[in-house]
């Protein structure tokens, strides 16, 4: 099967794979410009709740496929700061599902997501010190926002990989499940995010990235939405709230 991206929707959940197997899901410059338009597509799907990234077999992603870079590297790294921002930019919860190297490109992607879960055994890395490539600026605050500006300079400087406990120590991921759990954790943890309010979801994420111009917009969103009411009386009628805003 050529490089690809695969996806699929279910249950409220899109996930999205990373498909190279043969070298370790390293992103070719295709898959690169693919991934915009298939987040768009998702996210404009009223059928999708939640994103899932992850990688074929035992790997999440190995990076960049460096034989893209040979020529120059100016447009596969322009590609790969363009297919995050589209990942960061997804309206609604995203998650990254880590097993193996997720390396370069792949921590890239990663930390684009809104959360990220990993195996043991899963090793990250931000590797352009080995190529003498200067790393986007973009790229390097959300990794230093994410992980702190230590262990986002240990990362860059050296290109060395860390474990999946120290990255869980730094606040790079956000848990690390045993060899085998991974899936079934994903499965109940993308249940639960479905079973909430997506104007709480959706308002939180903007203002968690910073956004400061829509106070206002989200106050009126929830007066008018009906949530609030809904949720108030599931509580005291201690049921499952059934949620309608849409957004």
């Amino acid at each position: 099967m050529e490089p690809q991206l695969l996806h699929t929707v279910a249950d409220g959940v899109a996930t999205v794979v990373i498909h190279h197997p043969v070298k370790r899901n390293a992103m070719t410059a295709g898959m690169w410009r693919a991934l915009p338009p298939l987040l768009g597509r998702l996210a404009a799907d009223p059928a999708v709740r939640a994103l899932v990234l992850t990688g074929e077999g035992g790997t999440f992603c190995a990076g960049a496929d460096i034989s893209s870079l040979r020529e120059s590297p100016d447009e596969p790294q322009g590609l790969a700061v363009l297919a995050e921002e589209a990942l960061a930019a997804f309206p609604k919860p995203t998650l990254a599902a880590i097993r193996g190297y997720c390396v370069g490109g792949g921590s890239q992607l990663a930390a684009a997501c809104d959360l990220r879960f990993a195996e043991e055994g899963a090793l990250f890395g931000v590797t352009p010190a080995k190529l003498g490539i200067v790393y986007p600026a973009s790229s390097t605050r959300r990794l230093v926002a994410l992980a702190g500006p230590g262990t986002a300079k240990y990362l860059l400087f050296s290109g060395e990989l860390i474990d999946a406990e120290r990255a869980l120590r730094t606040g790079l991921v956000d848990e690390v499940l045993p060899p085998g759990e991974l899936g079934k954790r994903v499965a109940e943890f993308t249940r639960i995010l479905v079973s909430r309010s997506r104007l709480t979801q959706a308002a939180a994420k903007e203002f968690a990235n910073g956004r400061t111009d829509r106070d206002a917009y989200w106050a009126e969103q929830a007066r008018a939405g009906g949530d609030t009411a809904e949720g108030v009386a599931a509580f005291l009628e201690r049921r499952e709230p059934r949620f309608t805003w849409n957004g």
